[in-house]
């Protein structure tokens, strides 16, 4: 097939929902992953918990956001995309409004009612209700505004828009950081969704594909919900898969604090998380193509070996360069496995029922928040702050990943879904 001829496919391929969805979902991600990018340190240093506490708070934003999303997509099954979208982006404008009011005067009547570990929990669950109905309402779209023979190239479209967020995000609290405090980086998140909130209602078009199967009733949503959670195959992989997210997650929850009181105190590490996303930016598209003819489930299991073995490089060099070097290198495992297992779900996924299923596609990266928070922040106490060998914190992180990988291994000769063709892996998993 010829440039032209792709080129043509692209054209035509994609609806504007598909366009629409997935630029919105850059800004969600660019507040986001602000937000991200600076909490574990906003806890530690302003609102001065401990190491373990940081990370266990910051561990519960990540956690809420992702864990709620099985309930997202049911959800949007139900709203339908656009009234989902909409009142995401109005739910994640309230809440990171709130975030950056933490240590504001006019909570403290609030703050003064309950333990403040307590109330900051209750604030890190705000931003997950309404990302818990973008996440599968733009995959969810990406699955119904797609031709089939661009499917899979809107994934990696969609991944990469996602990553141009992820690497704005960071880089625009850290220039926030620099010339006013840290909770406008809150603020300006709040902004940058408020914006997408208008952008649904004026741009965004329910869509659908002829002989969609429509969710018409709570009964069913419930169903839909219930057949998935009964799928014992599918949840064992989901299960193994959170063991990738416990270790890429240690990138936001402990790296920033590692660096900072181990490596040095002067790096700009809000700007040090950039290096994953504009790596991811420049080479998923073309790594896609490299590695199309892999099959899905391979490409999985290396790129969760590839991000696992990235760690090494601050095992036996902790510093600044070995950060970045390591950072790198989860990219690329990243690259290598997030499109394709996006793509993989979907494939499961039966007609009317793309929002359940991606819900639940987001559920490994919330139980790897949920693990990979408290126990982050209790290992780098424990290896930094009681034993002053902080290095050995992340033999053991090297170790979940491994062994995820080979439990992944293990998954793919018993089941054998890369063995099958496309759309073959429904019937074989689900």
């Amino acid at each position: 097939m010829s440039f032209s001829q792709r080129l043509q496919e692209v054209r035509t391929g994609f609806e504007r929902p598909f366009w629409v969805a997935n630029v919105t979902e850059l800004f969600e991600r660019l507040s986001y992953y602000a937000a991200f990018a600076v909490i574990v340190r906003y806890l530690h240093e302003n609102l001065k918990f401990s190491t373990t506490e940081a990370g266990t708070l910051a561990g519960q934003f990540g956690t809420w956001v992702w864990v709620l999303a099985i309930f997202g997509g049911t959800v949007a099954d139900r709203l339908g995309f656009r009234r989902a979208l909409s009142l995401a982006y109005l739910i994640l404008t309230a809440a990171y409004f709130t975030m950056g009011s933490l240590g504001a005067n006019w909570l403290s009547p609030v703050r003064n009612a309950m333990p403040l570990a307590a109330f900051v929990t209750i604030v890190m669950v705000l931003p997950a209700l309404g990302i818990a109905m973008v996440k599968p309402s733009v995959v969810g779209t990406t699955a119904r505004a797609s031709q089939e023979n661009v499917r899979s190239l809107g994934y990696s479209i969609y991944y990469t828009l996602v990553n141009i967020g992820g690497a704005a995000g960071p880089l625009t609290a850290s220039w926030v950081q620099g010339h006013m405090s840290v909770e406008n980086v809150f603020r300006v998140a709040a902004f940058s969704v408020f914006i997408m909130f208008f952008a649904v209602l004026l741009f965004f078009k329910e869509p659908k594909k002829a002989g969609e199967v429509q969710v018409t009733s709570i009964a069913q949503t419930l169903k839909n919900f219930g057949t998935v959670v009964s799928n014992p195959r599918f949840m064992l992989f989901i299960a193994i898969f959170s063991g990738y997210w416990i270790v890429y997650w240690q990138e936001f929850l402990s790296l920033p604090i590692y660096v900072h009181d181990y490596v040095n105190s002067n790096t700009d590490t809000a700007r040090m998380l950039t290096t994953g996303p504009i790596l991811v930016i420049s080479l998923t598209v073309a790594v896609s193509v490299m590695l199309r003819k892999m099959p899905a489930f391979r490409a999985i299991t290396l790129g969760t070996l590839i991000s696992a073995l990235a760690w090494l490089f601050l095992i036996f060099h902790p510093s600044v360069l070995a950060a970045y070097l390591t950072l790198a290198v989860v990219a690329l495992g990243e690259i290598v496995l997030s499109p394709r297992y996006y793509e993989y779900v979907s494939l499961l996924a039966p007609s009317g029922q793309q929002g359940t299923y991606m819900g639940f596609a987001f559920l490994p990266i919330g139980i790897g928040a949920f693990i990979g928070g408290p126990l982050g922040g209790a290992l780098l106490h424990h290896f930094g702050e009681v034993q002053h060998r902080p290095a050995l914190f992340w033999w053991c992180f090297t170790a979940i990943g491994v062994a995820t990988a080979v439990l992944l291994w293990i998954y793919d000769r018993v089941f054998k879904p890369s063995a099958e063709p496309a759309g073959g892996a429904v019937a074989k998993v689900a």
